[in-house]
């Protein structure tokens, strides 16, 4: 593969293809109001976020050994002719549990633009030249949370929110023929596994035991979570609690959407500076002093503008943590990037997955559920972030 094409092409068409994680979850943001009405329940779009987070874990399991066995190209059109048919479904649904089941099915089909794109990566390049590439991907999907929640308050504003599913349904479609008209397989035949169920299940269990791969994880996986009680709980706090309108919540996530783009390109220039280990340090150190400072306005509310300031802090965090940890869960693993990728992710959104469900069964009509439980995640990545080195001596003693 030429250098242009790593350089230039394939950042856009890999950023092109994550950011079908944020147009299927942040476009339906600011629709959370309307689809709580809509079914009679208050915790229908926490249920229906959960459902997706829930299916990602599932999905990316299967997606990454997959990859790694049939190449990177095959998975990725499959998975986007699933993750089409689900949002069609999304848009016909008829109850909270069929929205739920379609939601599932559409992210086990979007697992593949999640994990594989990641696994290409990795194919490709390592350390800091892994680092500058993930930015580069972080750039172009950052477009995504920026726009997506503005063309969902859009759409609530002309239309039902189901017109949001439609949407995605189209982006699904556009996927697909990027993926078949120009995005090549980085993974070559003579470097694909062809290994069965039980060894692909050993696999696993050996990477998970890998301390490298296991203390940036958690990491991640902490960080993640204290992302996703954010995406949970903030539309009905600002749209619910202070009165906010549709489009007037879209910018307030867009404007956190761009600072999580600026602080992530400003990731690449840190790693070469300081190394991958002093900026998860530092990063997770500001999201917990970030977060200490949104429970406490949660307890004692000033208004809601305090709440916005804290959280573009927090976002200090999520730009730099996460590709950090990406790149040191995968440095070892070239081999097996698809698997390991796939187990990552998997950690990530089963996070997700549990804060989500927490903001809907906690849900008060305050943020204070949503300062704890972000307080609790973010106190979770420092102790992991912490423990790398413990983790790594500890084993290497073994």
């Amino acid at each position: 593969m030429s250098e242009r094409l790593i350089t230039k092409r394939l950042p856009l068409l890999l950023g092109f293809l994550i950011a079908v994680g944020p147009v299927s979850t942040d476009m339906y943001l600011p629709a959370f109001p309307a689809i709580a009405r809509d079914f009679h329940n208050i915790a229908a779009p926490q249920i229906s976020l959960a459902a997706y987070f829930i299916g990602l874990a599932i999905g990316q399991m299967t997606q990454g050994a997959l990859s790694d066995r049939l190449g990177r190209r095959g998975p990725l059109l499959a998975g986007m002719v699933i993750y089409t048919a689900a949002s069609i479904g999304c848009a016909v649904c008829w109850s909270v549990d069929s929205f739920a089941v379609f939601r599932l099915l559409a992210a086990l089909g979007c697992s593949a633009g999640v994990v594989i794109p990641r696994a290409m990566v990795r194919d490709l390049a390592d350390g800091p030249a892994a680092a500058k590439l993930f930015s580069k991907l972080m750039l172009v999907m950052g477009v995504a949370p920026i726009v997506s929640p503005m063309v969902g308050a859009m759409v609530v504003s002309v239309a039902s929110w189901r017109m949001i599913f439609a949407v995605a349904a189209a982006y699904g479609v556009v996927a697909l023929f990027c993926i078949w008209r120009f995005l090549p397989d980085t993974l070559p035949v003579e470097r694909r596994t062809r290994i069965g169920l039980i060894p692909v299940i050993v696999r696993y269990a050996v990477i998970f035991r890998e301390p490298a791969f296991l203390s940036h994880a958690a990491t991640a996986a902490f960080t993640s979570a204290c992302l996703f009680a954010y995406l949970s709980a903030t539309p009905q706090i600002f749209i619910g609690e202070f009165g906010w309108t549709t489009a007037e919540y879209a910018i307030l996530f867009g404007v956190n959407a761009f600072a999580y783009i600026g602080y992530n390109q400003l990731n690449p220039i840190l790693v070469n500076r300081y190394g991958v280990a002093k900026v998860i340090s530092v990063a997770v150190a500001v999201l917990l002093v970030s977060c200490l400072g949104l429970a406490a306005a949660a307890w004692h509310p000033e208004g809601p503008f305090a709440i916005v300031a804290l959280l573009l802090v927090a976002e200090i965090g999520f730009g730099l943590v996460m590709p950090c940890s990406m790149v040191g869960a995968l440095s070892r693993h070239q081999a097996h990037a698809g698997s390991a990728s796939a187990l990552l992710g998997t950690l990530q959104y089963t996070g997700g997955a549990i804060a989500g469900l927490a903001m809907g069964v906690l849900a008060d009509g305050t943020a204070r559920p949503m300062g704890a439980a972000m307080l609790l995640c973010a106190a979770a990545a420092v102790l992991a972030a912490c423990l790398r080195p413990r983790l790594v001596f500890a084993l290497a003693e073994k």
